[in-house]
């Protein structure tokens, strides 16, 4: 099932699939996202941070989001801005500044029993030849990851859980993760504004696609298919 999710998922991100099937399964996960210039919007990753390697001045996104596929995921709420990130940020020789911005999603998009923490940014200055993993594990700490290497929590959110499929009231999968309440689209507006990885791989081998996958994990998975 985990092989299954990480093709689908790294198939969304090299492909753009315009959209998901009808009733297409969600999985709820942390997807990666590129600043996409100086208007301060996103582009969806189509390198996994482990082998992308920011320059100075770069901003990388993570949201928590619900979705079938790339097509439908959802962006980080907080612009892709580098002067508000790191403006305050002197510059050093031998090392680079990244903005990090991280959305840990909607109360709706939650599991069960968990509250998104408030969004938040960070300036990572890391070695000048540090990948966009890097520079995350950098700031964000804890993170947590599967034994397929997926990067499951950021900053320990969620606390437990990792790429799980959604499932309606009625206890079946696919029809997404409800609606949110007065009360949540409350929380999650006040909560819009403005680390060693407990057992798993180096950040720094974290890999991409739609759930932040390691690289070197979903290129093995492919030979072996190949192998097959």
């Amino acid at each position: 099932m985990r092989r299954a999710l990480q093709a689908v998922l790294l198939a969304g991100t090299l492909t753009g699939l315009a959209a998901a099937p009808a009733q297409a399964q969600e999985y709820r996960y942390w997807s990666f996202w590129n600043g996409g210039g100086k208007d301060g919007s996103w582009a969806y990753a189509t390198e996994g941070p482990a082998t992308l390697r920011p320059a100075d001045g770069a901003v990388e996104g993570f949201r928590f989001t619900v979705s079938a596929d790339s097509a439908a995921a959802g962006k980080p709420r907080t612009a892709a801005d580098f002067d508000a990130v790191c403006g305050t940020t002197p510059a050093k020789d031998g090392r680079k500044r990244i903005g990090i911005v991280i959305d840990f999603g909607t109360a709706a998009d939650a599991p069960g029993g968990e509250r998104p923490p408030k969004a938040r940014t960070a300036c990572a200055q890391v070695p000048a030849d540090a990948s966009a993993g890097e520079a995350l594990a950098a700031v964000a700490r804890p993170l947590r990851y599967d034994s397929d290497a997926l990067l499951c929590g950021i900053a320990g959110y969620p606390k437990s859980g990792c790429a799980d499929q959604v499932k309606d009231a009625g206890g079946g999968a696919g029809s997404g993760a409800g609606k949110a309440t007065e009360a949540d689209r409350a929380h999650d507006a006040d909560r819009a504004d403005g680390a060693d990885a407990d057992g798993g791989p180096s950040a720094g081998l974290l890999g991409g696609g739609a759930a932040v996958l390691v690289l070197g994990a979903a290129a093995g998975w492919q030979a072996r298919r190949r192998r097959g």
